[in-house]
Formats: C-alpha cells, structure tokens, sequence
C-alpha cells in the first residue's frame, strides 16, 4: 500500500475515535472540559483572590481518595500513598464538602467528620440521576485546595439548561437581591419587606461559592467584614452558578443565582 493511502487511512481512524470520544462525552452530560488555571488576582482591599480551582483530583502530591458514595460518602485526602491527618481550620471548620450534579442543580454544602483511620465520613443523599461533582476543600500545610472527583447517580438523567442571568432568589420566604458593590459582590436580605440581619455563619454573615458554567471549576470566595458582601474574582465572559447561604434564626438557608 502507498504511503498516501496509508496517511489518509491512519486519518480516517483518528475522526472515527475522536468522533466516538465526542459522543460519549455528550451522553456523560455538560462539558467536562477545564481551561487553564487562572493566577490569584487582587480584591478591592488590595487582598488576594483564590485561583479557581476544583479542576483535578490531584495536585502538589494530594490526591483525593473517595472510598464510597452513598449513604454515606467516605474519602481521604492522600500523600505518599498515606492518608493526610493534619488540616487546618478554615471558616470554622477543617473540611469543607460541596456536591453538585452537572447541570448546577442539586447543590450540598457538607462538614464531615475526620475518623481514626484518616477518612472523611458524611452522610449523603442525591437522588436525581446523572453526573455529579464531589469538591473537598481544605487547608493543608498553610496553602488552600480544592481537590475533585466525579460521582454517577444511575438512571436515564435529564440536564437542565444553564439558567438566565438572575440577581433575585426567593427561598424559605426570604428575598434575596444580589447587587455590585465596587469589585464585591453584595447581598441584600429581607422577609416579609423587612431587612434581615444574619447570623454567623461559618464566621462571617454569609458563605458564597461560585461554579463556572461547563467544567464547575471553583471559585471560594472570600466574605468582607461589613454585612454579606464578597471579594468574587470572576471571568466577566464566564458565566457562574453562585450558591448564597446564610444564617437566620438558627436555620442556614441557600439562595442562587446566576451570572
């Protein structure tokens, strides 16, 4: 055979895997494809903005080991092939867990409790099929990570579309109105027509996690002192999941948005 019919046949083999990767792709749910790691940038204050991060489940020698999914989800964070005992706390407590599927919907901000044996244990109940994202965040030797794994909820699955841009969330009989605030990123309260004061919560007035559309890479956002306000480096072509919790009357309550 010549060398030509050769390098068109070799070519043909490549658009018939690369097109097989595609469609798996489509069936597997949204875009799993994550661009590069943006560098930290400057907030209002002059302080620094978290990277975005939640890309892979592994960097700088941690690896994020998850061991089960449901009932309860059981993981560890490893290093040497051994699982990582010493975490810092970081607003109040050492591990942080979000669970999200794909499309942005099903959203779970969980604390787990660290075992004798190295492994993280929390109960966890998702029960629309699809593909979900697992992030574990956490600070470790003075640096923060979000490390991330994927889990499937077996079933025929129906993503939802990525919603329209939305500034006002109504949820548990709270209104809550999201506004700019210079570079922040400001929250504003009410029920019943009246201003809501909250309560701390995971020391501060509010906990704020944004995913980017697409690849949900992960953007823990840091609260300002004054109210419920933060520091939100996000991409201004990007559009974002944001996931507002607060504290009122001793329950936490989520609101969301979309940017």
């Amino acid at each position: 055979m010549s060398a030509p019919v050769k390098l068109a046949g070799f070519a043909a083999l490549l658009l018939l895997v690369f097109g097989v990767a595609v469609a798996a792709g489509d069936v597997i749910g949204p875009d799993r494809q994550a661009p590069a790691i943006p560098q930290p940038g400057m907030g209002e204050h002059g302080e620094a903005v978290d990277p975005i991060r939640g890309l892979s489940i592994a960097e700088d020698g941690l690896s994020l080991a998850v061991a089960q999914t449901s009932p309860e989800l059981v993981f560890s964070v490893v290093e040497d092939g051994a699982p990582v005992r010493d975490f810092e706390v970081e607003h109040e407590k050492r591990m942080h867990v979000i669970v999200v599927r794909r499309d942005g919907t099903g959203f779970q901000h969980l604390h787990p409790e660290l075992g004798a044996d190295g492994a993280w244990r929390t109960p966890l109940t998702v029960s629309d099929p699809g593909a979900y994202r697992v992030f574990a965040d956490f600070k470790h030797d003075g640096t923060a990570y979000t490390l991330a794994a994927d889990l499937t909820v077996d079933g025929a699955a129906t993503y939802r579309d990525f919603p329209a841009p939305s500034v006002v969330d109504t949820t548990d009989g709270y209104e809550v109105r999201m506004r700019a605030d210079g570079e922040a990123l400001a929250f504003d309260i009410t029920r019943d027509g009246q201003a809501v004061e909250t309560e701390p919560y995971l020391g501060a007035g509010g906990h704020l996690v944004a995913l980017r559309e697409g690849d949900l890479a992960f953007l823990h956002v840091h609260p300002n002192d004054d109210g419920v306000a933060f520091e939100a480096d996000l991409e201004p072509e990007k559009r974002y999941h944001l996931y507002l919790q607060f504290k009122h009357e001793g329950r936490v309550h989520t609101a969301e948005f979309t940017r």
